[in-house]
């Protein structure tokens, strides 16, 4: 007798297939990770220069200004790398 976690992992590879990667496709996938890693590393290590500045100069409302643009640009560069990982995952299927 199979259980509720089984018979529910059952139904939802019916409903969505889980897709195998060829190894291509998984070396692009841990480049692209790999890429904007380092741009999200390179963002923030320059915003985090200038959030300082502005402790320093005690600038408070401009430091939450850098802390929402950091904020902002992690997300939107996220965003990015999960579209561009979708695209690769897609070549697959075309």
């Amino acid at each position: 007798m199979k259980s509720a976690y089984e018979l529910a992992m059952e139904r939802l590879d019916k409903q969505s297939p889980t897709v195998k990667l060829t190894p291509e496709q998984k070396a692009q996938i841990a480049e692209l990770e790999s890429r904007y890693a380092a741009r999200q590393a390179e963002r923030e290590i320059g915003l985090k220069a200038e959030i300082t500045k502005a402790i320093q100069a005690g600038d408070l409302v401009e430091v939450g200004n850098l802390e929402q643009q950091l904020a902002a640009e992690k997300r939107k560069l996220q965003v990015e790398l999960e579209e561009r990982k979708e695209q690769v995952r897609n070549g697959s299927r075309v």
